[in-house]
């Protein structure tokens, strides 16, 4: 071979090979704080936001947490333009984005430019800007699973057609028949280019559009000036062979230690490090409960914007709406509705201890319903004061509760909702993982009994249409978790009920609503459409439970809990709270203020303000049963006595001293049932 011909083969091979070389490229191995090198320009460009590395296909990647990460190379002459372009990267994800969120994108003016896109629903997808609109080459939903190493590859071809590859593999492709007019805006990866709202939302008004980006990790981006071959392609796919991305499964929080004792517990609860990093504050923000004996906890957590929730042994969530309030149909701006849901940041909900004894815990809950926008309901023009809202959820060791729900009246106005049960997914689980097919059973406090089901058709009889203008007078509601404890709420009578059978079809699969629990996104309503995030499911029964009025506030009440007890027993436990025995007093010292609801306990005051022993008769029948009766003995003032029932020491009752400002008040928690008469000695000891 001669010289010059072994020159000319040397220069064709060393042409070829940039040929396959990329126009720009990211593989993330210099990661140095908030830059990281761009490989072919050797250019430091920007990244925002909370910024880590993780383990890529090769070498480092780029975790995004979907919230504030991602990388802007700015500049015309960084854009690859020309009648040939392929768009490469590998991306594993933890959640799909809120909507269509790309990978990578150079675009401007609505319509110029090119992107690789992730969609809501797992898909993947090639987006051109030819003749003025956005042209897409898009995969079917779910192409793209969540925490799996995925090769995802956009070619585009002027004036003949865009290609969309995954995992080597050819996924869609279209004929186009112009070019794309081209962006010189540089490129944005792993966040959308202006704010946008979520997909699949119930109301527009009622959503915001903000910022977001992909939840998981990014490596090895490259833009190519050619377009790659379908060999080429799947060869490179073949990198990713058995790798396993570094992004655990999500669940809502767990305790690792249950004390297994009776109590309250200031603890900082943690979902996963990306949205846990969110958050400004310091320890002890969030509230658990836990009871003697049993792994239920009720937990009060910034995720669920601090209302209540019930976890059962085997980590199934129930949780309840807060008071809900929303603008008519005629107001000339709405925001969509007003409740705790929105407020994503805890801005206007906070939760603090009371009481935490032997005997009781008394959690208190403040919060103002605030919308999408963060603007609080019905302020006051003249002094700024909103509509706030009190909960003290009075709590005792047989996991039983009192919710009570107090505002100042006239605060709120007439379109209002204050119960709907809400049944929490975890990331990752369907519906029948969580519920039973015959979901709920509602009762009175005579025993009758129905069972709410998912069926094939709810709206056609016997079933429905469902309306509201059809309740019914129903005070128990018991949902049929998959666990041993099963959580139940009784109200008053003169409840209102609302009764709705669910579709079959939502059954096996998650469905539902997930702007909340834990989203971020300013939205008062999104339909669940996968499973990639926690959601809140089969809402109904939904109460109208009965409004007091007192001392310039209004109130309701309902006894809530989770335990392994049927369906007649919860009905008896309600029954209870809501007609509770008689109780005779001998003594003139002590007098009865009567039995509150709002607390489930007999109020007893001590006149002479020293301990002194006592007795007391529960006339306790069939109609009115005595289930765990508790006595509140205000003017105790002393220490803990002995409890005898019927002449016999009880060492099973649970003696509390809530020490206060105005003095010590004596709780007393008997675990005992009865049917007939009940005499109670309170002795100092």
């Amino acid at each position: 071979m001669s010289k010059k011909l072994a020159v000319i083969i040397l220069a064709v091979c060393a042409a070829r090979a940039a040929a396959q070389e990329p126009r720009v490229s990211w593989s993330f191995e210099t990661l140095d704080g908030a830059r990281t090198t761009e490989s072919v320009r050797k250019a430091a460009d920007t990244l925002e936001g909370n910024v880590e590395k993780a383990p890529g296909v090769r070498g480092l990647g780029l975790r995004l947490d979907g919230f504030t990460t991602c990388l802007r190379a700015p500049g015309s002459d960084r854009v690859v333009t020309g009648d040939e372009i392929t768009v490469e990267a590998w991306v594993a994800l933890g959640e799909y984005p809120w909507n269509w969120c790309p990978i990578l994108t150079s675009e401007s003016d609505e319509v110029k430019g090119y992107r690789l896109m992730i969609g809501p629903l797992g898909q993947a997808s090639l987006e051109c800007a030819v003749g003025g609109q956005w042209l897409a080459c898009t995969s079917e939903r779910g192409s793209i699973p969540l925490r799996t190493w995925m090769h995802v590859v956009g070619v585009y071809r002027a004036r003949s057609e865009m290609s969309l590859y995954i995992n080597g593999t050819l996924a869609a492709s279209n004929k186009i028949s112009g070019a794309i007019t081209q962006s010189r805006a540089g490129y944005i990866l792993g966040m959308v280019a202006r704010p946008a709202k979520p997909s699949d939302i119930h109301r527009v008004r009622g959503t915001v559009a903000a910022n977001f980006g992909l939840d998981g990790i990014l490596d090895e981006v490259r833009v190519y000036d050619r377009a790659l071959t379908a060999a080429a392609i799947k060869e490179r796919a073949a990198l990713g062979n058995g790798l396993k991305p570094d992004i655990a499964p999500r669940r809502l929080p767990t305790i690792e230690r249950n004390p297994g004792r009776f109590g309250a517990y200031y603890t900082k609860l943690k979902y996963y490090p990306a949205w846990d990093r969110l958050w400004p504050v310091d320890q002890d923000p969030d509230i658990v409960v836990c009871f003697p004996g049993s792994a239920v906890r009720l937990v009060f957590w910034r995720g669920i914007r601090y209302g209540a929730s019930w976890v059962s042994e085997n980590e199934s969530w129930m949780s309840d709406q807060s008071v809900e309030a929303w603008e008519s149909a005629a107001a000339r701006d709405p925001e969509g509705c007003y409740e705790h849901m929105q407020d994503r940041h805890c801005r206007f909900s906070h939760v603090r201890i009371i009481e935490n004894t032997e005997a009781r815990v008394v959690i208190h809950w403040r919060y103002a319903p605030v919308s999408a926008y963060d603007h609080t309901w019905n302020a006051d023009p003249k002094t700024g004061w909103e509509c706030w809202i009190d909960e003290y959820y009075t709590i005792y060791p047989d996991r039983g509760a009192v919710r009570k729900v107090s505002w100042k009246t006239g605060t709120l106005g007439d379109l209002r909702q204050f119960q709907e049960t809400l049944a929490l997914l975890h990331p990752g689980q369907i519906v029948s993982d969580l519920l039973e097919k015959d979901f709920a059973v509602v009762a009175d406090y005579a025993g009758k009994t129905a069972k709410l089901s998912y069926v094939d058709d709810p709206d056609v009889p016997p079933y429905g249409p469902f309306s509201w203008d059809v309740s019914q007078p129903y005070t128990v509601q018991q949902y049929q978790f998959k666990s041993l404890n099963k959580p139940f709420i009784c109200f008053e009578p003169g409840n209102r009920m609302f009764l709705r059978f669910e579709n079959l079809a939502s059954y096996g699969r998650a469905s539902g609503c997930n702007h909340f629990p834990v989203g971020q996104a300013r939205c008062d309503g999104r339909t669940t459409m996968t499973s990639d995030r926690p959601s809140h499911c089969s809402s109904f029964p939904i109460s109208d439970p009965v409004i007091h009025e007192k001392d310039g506030r209004e109130y309701w009440a309902g006894l809530y809990g989770m335990t392994d007890w049927t369906v007649p027993e919860v009905v008896a436990f309600g029954r209870s709270w809501a007609y509770p025995a008689e109780l005779v007093l001998k003594d003139p010292d002590v007098r009865s203020e009567g039995y509150d609801r709002g607390q489930r306990c007999y109020q007893l005051v001590n006149a002479t303000g020293r301990p002194q022993a006592f007795e007391l008769r529960l006339m306790a029948g069939a109609s009115a049963p005595a289930v765990h009766p508790v006595f509140r003995v205000q003017g105790w003032n002393g220490e803990r006595p002995r409890i005898l029932v019927d002449g016999r020491e009880c060492p099973e009752a649970r003696v509390g001293l809530d020490r206060r400002l105005e003095g010590d008040q004596l709780i007393v928690f008997l675990p005992i049932e009865a049917k007939s008469p009940v005499t109670v000695r309170i002795v100092p000891d």
